[in-house]
């Protein structure tokens, strides 16, 4: 064999050599592919598994959560659940009449509002105002925050062309509050990003009334609400068969009508009807019957606060549904390199907000063109694959279920404690209550319900599932639009008539 011979064999051994190991480069790249995007797939599952809410499940909360409510009856320190009474024992009937105004104050905006009544459950008019809240207010002194509300009542009042002589306010202050009557009550704690430490213990109702003094103003809080309460009110006051409220929205509580002699921590309680209202406060239960998933601790762990504090709304409400969603993502990024290397806004808390969450979940086209613009703008994240995005979408809709479906387990939990389950307060032999069956319509307020259909559609299913078809026929979930303002407009409205009348 001559020379050139041997150096074309060499020439073909040498590229054979080379087209074997980059062949096996390529093979071994490729298992290494599989097995990072495996490691981002077993995150998603190990998720799913930890947010899995079974019918019998969400039954075991509803129980709980009852159990619970009862404690919290009995005493002021036997359960998480706070049962804190409103001083409301009365709810307007149609029969109000005037002009009122109402303050509502419950996240990082309030609103303002003048309310015109006419007899017969009519709005004769209506006017809103929204005004934000900059950050260093709900951290800095209790004098500031409530000088901005009232300043900005009376801005609105000059605007409208109206009098604030004689009107009634009514304050929806959505924070747990200890109340010694209808119009006053001190600061337990404060909850969301709020964080105004000198404020806790004080009478907010004498705060604002302080304020609007100071801003010149002829007005005084005649009915101190929380959201919650607000919405029961504006409920009653269209359905009389109104017998609680939840709030769905940045935050999550309920409250409903309870009977008076139920209320045992209060024996000897004074109303003017059998019945009152209760605040639940239950955005600090724990349902044990549900894990607390890594990105629950997590999440805890980042912002420095206990674990089990607040369980109930971190699970539910929308301030932190978008974040738990990112420590899932930012946990996929972790383990796998699914996001390539844009993945460093992953690491900014609430960067990813519950309405973007709520885009991606609700993206039906058939490439998830939102999904991609969503990450894009928001997360910096360029040019997923389909099988990417549609990961990306399970995660959400894993937080989106879970959330809807705990809220549920809630709704039914107090029709179950008023006894309007079909059972008999949580016993797991079914029994139908005495006699037919009673309507019961609970008012709902709050964007995550009202603006997120796929939440909405989860929890209505979950609710028919946990009740069983008979008695869902009986319970009407209805949306009431700006209800914890109108109601404490309302109230405020159905107490200085009262207090007229008895004058």
């Amino acid at each position: 064999m001559g020379r050139a011979q041997w150096l074309s064999v060499a020439v073909g051994c040498a590229a054979a050599v080379v087209t074997c190991a980059v062949a096996a480069a390529l093979v071994a790249w490729r298992a290494s592919a599989r097995c990072r995007w495996n490691r981002a797939v077993e995150v998603v599952r190990g998720f799913e598994k930890g947010c899995a809410t079974p019918t019998e499940r969400l039954q075991r909360v509803v129980n709980s959560l009852a159990v619970e409510m009862f404690a919290g009856l009995a005493s002021e320190d036997a359960s998480k659940v706070r049962m804190l009474l409103t001083c409301v024992d009365e709810l307007p009937d149609g029969s109000e009449e005037g002009i009122y105004y109402a303050i509502d104050l419950g996240g990082t905006s309030f609103r303002v509002m003048k309310l015109e009544l006419g007899s017969g459950s009519m709005v004769i008019n209506k006017k809103v105002e929204y005004r934000p809240i900059a950050e260093e207010l709900t951290k800095g002194s209790s004098e500031d925050l409530f000088d901005l509300i009232a300043s900005a009542l009376k801005n609105f009042i000059e605007r409208e062309g109206g009098k604030d002589e004689g009107r009634a306010l009514g304050f929806t202050f959505s924070f747990p509050v200890r109340q010694a009557s209808i119009s006053s009550g001190s600061l337990i704690r404060w909850t969301k990003e709020f964080s105004i430490e000198e404020a806790v213990g004080k009478d907010v109702a004498q705060c604002l009334n302080e304020a609007l003094v100071r801003n010149g103003l002829n007005l005084q809080v005649t009915a101190l609400v929380n959201n919650a309460v607000g919405t029961l009110a504006m409920g009653h006051y269209y359905d009389e068969d109104t017998v609680a409220a939840v709030i769905i929205g940045a935050g999550t509580n309920a409250s409903y009508i309870e009977r008076s002699a139920a209320i045992t921590k209060c024996r000897g309680l004074l109303t003017n009807s059998d019945l009152t209202v209760v605040n639940v406060e239950w955005g600090s239960f724990r349902p044990p019957q549900i894990p607390l998933t890594p990105y629950d601790i997590c999440f805890n762990v980042e912002k420095k606060r206990n674990h089990y504090d607040q369980a109930f709304e971190k699970m539910i409400s929308g301030v932190y549904l978008g974040e738990i969603a990112r420590l899932v993502l930012k946990g996929m990024a972790q383990e796998s390199d699914v996001f390539g290397s844009s993945v460093n806004f992953l690491s900014t808390p609430f960067i990813f907000s519950t309405p973007c969450l709520a885009a991606i979940r609700e993206d039906d086209s058939p490439d998830l063109r939102v999904v991609g613009r969503v990450l894009e703008e928001q997360l910096k994240i360029q040019d997923l694959p389909l099988k990417t995005r549609r990961l990306v979408v399970r995660i959400c809709d894993i937080v989106t279920r879970r959330a809807a479906r705990l809220a549920a387990a809630g709704i039914v939990a107090i029709l179950q404690k008023m006894g309007r389950d079909g059972t008999l307060c949580g016993t797991t032999n079914v029994r139908k209550i005495r006699g037919e069956p009673k309507r019961s319509v609970v008012a709902i307020e709050g964007g995550l319900y009202q603006g997120y259909s796929v939440f909405r559609e989860y929890l209505n299913e979950a609710v028919d599932e946990i009740l069983g078809d008979e008695i869902a026929s009986t319970v009407s979930l209805r949306v009431m639009e700006e209800g914890s303002g109108i109601g404490a407009a309302l109230l405020a409205a159905s107490y200085s008539s009262t207090r007229q009348n008895s004058a």
